[in-house]
């Protein structure tokens, strides 16, 4: 839809429909106040601001290439995670590295020169999905909660930057006109946004750091398979093959790297 809707209202119908999906689940008197705060606030970084970046990206770059550029965002969640515990973990980082090189193995297909702008759109939205990830988790750590009555504050944290971004900068002359569009956005609202995103950092309080930084990148084989099995789009297997056995290596790396860390303490 790029180019023919605006943007700023792809972005706030999206994460509209994802509050409304959360609103009666949420139970303001079992969570204090600070701690909805810090939610909303990961939720501005992590959905708000993510969105802000990524989709103004799509008007700079391909598909191709945004996807491509998005393979550095297991980097950035071992780095921020780090900087929260003021080391650096070898541990972490090895596996997040070669998931990277897997990514870039199977995405990879040249890029234009007028692609630096689009590049650090990408790269803005890679940081807040990466720093709000890591901001969760370590929320959720510090907190026994039920996830599913306190996900809400998420979502209203990004539905405020959505809505003061789409105040100033959106067009309202360039609304979804066909139920293409529609479908497409309130399925990217309830179900990839809603449940989704529920479903990534939820998961993301289970695993550590290592897994959650290849995770990322694991999207991407997962991305085209369904791609191909579902609405049979051509892809290079061989590439895709080896790619995806590279994020594997690097999940199976991280595993036995944390275990010896754990013996070895």
């Amino acid at each position: 839809m790029a180019g023919e809707v605006d943007p700023w209202f792809s972005v706030l119908l999206r994460i509209l429909l994802a509050t409304l999906v959360f609103l009666p689940f949420l139970r303001p008197r079992e969570i204090t106040l600070p701690v909805a705060l810090k939610l909303m606030a990961i939720g501005a970084v992590q959905l708000g601001l993510m969105y802000v970046f990524y989709y103004q990206s799509f008007l700079f770059l391909t598909v191709a290439e945004v996807l491509l550029f998005t393979v550095m965002t297991p980097i950035y969640v071992t780095l921020i995670n780090d900087a929260f515990d003021r080391r650096f973990n070898r541990n972490f980082m090895l596996p997040t590295v070669i998931a990277t090189a897997g990514a870039v193995a199977i995405r990879y297909n040249g890029v234009d020169s007028n692609f630096l702008l689009g590049f650090v759109m990408v790269q803005g939205a890679n940081l807040c999905f990466a720093a709000g990830q890591v901001g969760y988790k370590r929320l959720l750590a510090r907190h026994e909660l039920e996830q599913k009555t306190i996900f809400g504050w998420f979502f209203i944290g990004a539905l405020l930057v959505a809505s003061i971004c789409y105040l100033i900068f959106g067009n309202s002359e360039k609304l979804p006109t066909t139920n293409l569009q529609w479908g497409i956005l309130i399925y990217l609202g309830t179900i990839a946004s809603g449940l989704g995103y529920f479903a990534w950092n939820k998961g993301a309080t289970l695993v550590n750091v290592g897994v959650l930084a290849v995770m990322n990148n694991l999207l991407i084989p997962t991305g085209i398979l369904v791609n191909v099995l579902i609405w049979n789009r051509d892809a290079d297997i061989l590439r895709l093959n080896i790619g995806g056995a590279t994020i594997l290596f690097a999940l199976v790396l991280n595993q036995w790297l944390s275990k010896r860390a754990k013996l070895a303490t």
